[in-house]
């Protein structure tokens, strides 16, 4: 599932793509016609995302999109080919198209069915003006494990499995320890870090949370090959050593996740 800083991407590139003028809107697939024949030939005003959500608004109505596993978009120039394949929903004008493929939820909302959503998320780490003292009243109240925490989407937005894995890593505390015995400040320099962390995959694409030297370069090492991109202390490295102190690299399910950490490294 794309963690939020690609939702906050595709935010950027449908206002860049399609912002300040009507959109063409369809669904190729039909399964969200009737959405579409109410926005087709609106402007596209505004575009945001808050965690792994995105909302497109045309004039007075929201177009909701959650990814979820299995959901892409797909954006091209010029005028859009024939559709092929299940779009479900297809943007488009004289310049750029955008076709949306296995989404979670593709709906319209009314301005008070989006403020619901927002209401039910905790903060983004990427939305302006957002800070983490709201998350932080949860965590600290909560016996549940930190791990689990950092990817329950009302506690925290956006944050996914590379996110909390390496974050958990970078500053040293170990996955399984309850919110409840983290202190104010071990939770500060957790939200710190997913604020630089995320702003950078964000304007990269990719997630990359090794620092200086520990990239392949300093390290004389392969760069990692993975699907998923960048370069990463713990995530999807089990049984390997530790790029810090060589340690086998641990992973268990968590919460139905993989969880990934070091157990010499993280033992705060």
């Amino acid at each position: 599932m794309p963690e939020g800083h690609i939702i906050h991407r595709l935010a950027v590139e449908n206002a860049r793509a399609f912002g300040d003028r009507p959109a063409r809107v369809s669904s190729p697939q039909g399964r969200f016609a009737e959405g579409a024949a109410l926005i087709d030939g609106r402007v596209l005003t505004e575009a945001e995302a808050h965690g792994k959500h995105l909302f497109l608004g045309f004039e007075d109505a929201w177009l909701h999109i959650h990814l979820g596993l299995y959901g892409g978009f797909t954006f091209g120039e010029g005028p859009a080919p024939a559709p092929v394949g299940q779009i479900r929903l297809r943007l488009e004008n004289d310049d750029a198209y955008a076709d949306l493929r296995g989404p979670t939820t593709c709906e319209l909302l009314t301005p008070a069915d989006k403020d619901a959503v927002h209401a039910r998320l905790g903060p983004d780490p990427l939305r302006a003006g957002a800070d983490g003292a709201a998350a932080w009243r949860r965590v600290s109240r909560s016996a549940t494990t930190i791990a689990a925490l950092l990817m329950d989407q009302k506690v925290l937005a956006g944050v996914g499995n590379v996110y909390r894995a390496e974050v958990l890593f970078r500053l040293g505390i170990a996955p399984h320890r309850p919110g409840r015995d983290l202190t104010a400040a071990e939770w500060d320099a957790i939200w710190a870090d997913l604020v630089a962390l995320m702003h950078d995959g964000a304007g990269a694409g990719r997630i990359d949370t090794v620092r200086p030297e520990h990239t392949p370069e300093a390290m004389g090492r392969p760069p990692r090959v993975d699907d998923h991109g960048g370069e990463v202390y713990v995530y999807r490295r089990a049984a390997m050593p530790c790029l810090v102190c060589g340690t086998e690299v641990r992973t268990e399910t968590h919460a139905a996740r993989n969880l990934f950490w070091c157990p010499a490294c993280q033992q705060r």
